[in-house]
């Protein structure tokens, strides 16, 4: 699957995406993953940034609530519209724009730091983003992204459930066969038929590396790997959401913070 390809599917998911994730049905992100990339992230006050694959542009906000003068892009249309809507009903100072991560429009050096959440796995040409979010970088600026852990979203993945419903491990396999633009359809389990009637289900593309692979594509982009963070919820974000009671059993995603040299 190309880059193209790839945008289509996303300008697809956009509308749906937009109407359960704000009705509060992407309970992994707002129950855990979200608030752990916030408890990585460092101090942002006065800074420039940009945020990559901005979707409607939710963590986006909470970027400029940290005081952040944010820039935002995303490939889909539908999404951007969104975003500045949002923007318009609550302005930020938030400047989102129709781009793709493997063409940021920027010069050279013209950020403090950038942020990406759970975009990258699902963009082709892997060297090609982070090179490109490298280039933007002003020196000694970073980069920040969350992923789905490569170690546990894998092409062969089973949930193990026992007598009372409740996971007891994840099984696992085909970890080194990496996706290129498989296509998953899916929509937010907690939304139950009457909040998805209607509503295609998501198709989402997959770009997925090794652990291994993506550290070292970092690396080759010329970052220095500053932070790792594999976020799990505890029992108060479980009581609150019992869905994300299997996020307890394994890692589901994976935080980086990355530094450009100074």
């Amino acid at each position: 699957m190309d880059h193209d390809e790839a945008a289509r599917c996303w300008e697809g998911n956009a509308e749906a995406w937009t109407k359960l994730a704000r009705a509060g049905y992407d309970v992994y992100r707002d129950g855990f993953n979200t608030p752990a990339f916030f408890d990585l992230l460092p101090d942002v006050v006065g800074l420039s940034g940009l945020d990559v694959g901005c979707g409607e542009g939710h963590n986006t906000r909470r970027l400029a609530r940290r005081g952040a003068r944010v820039t935002a892009v995303d490939v889909s249309e539908t999404f951007i519209r969104y975003a500045r809507e949002a923007e318009a009903a609550e302005p930020q100072g938030i400047d989102y724009r129709v781009a793709s991560a493997l063409a940021l429009p920027f010069e050279a050096g013209t950020f403090d730091f950038a942020t990406s959440f759970m975009c990258f796995m699902d963009v082709p040409q892997t060297d090609r983003v982070l090179a490109e979010a490298f280039r933007v970088l002003k020196p000694g600026g970073f980069l920040q992204f969350s992923i789905c852990h490569p170690c546990y979203d894998t092409p062969h993945r089973r949930n193990l459930r026992d007598g009372h419903g409740r996971t007891y491990a994840i099984e696992i396999g085909d970890y080194f066969r990496n996706r290129t633009g498989d296509v998953v359809e899916w929509i937010f389990s907690s939304a139950p038929p009457e909040a998805t009637a209607g509503l295609p289900k998501f198709q989402t593309p997959y770009f997925t590396h090794t652990l291994s692979e993506w550290l070292n594509l970092l690396m080759d982009a010329g970052f220095h790997i500053e932070r790792l963070a594999e976020p799990r919820p505890d029992d108060e974000a479980v009581r609150v959401y019992p869905a994300l009671q299997d996020a307890q059993v394994v890692a589901y995603f994976l935080h980086v913070r990355a530094r450009k040299p100074s």
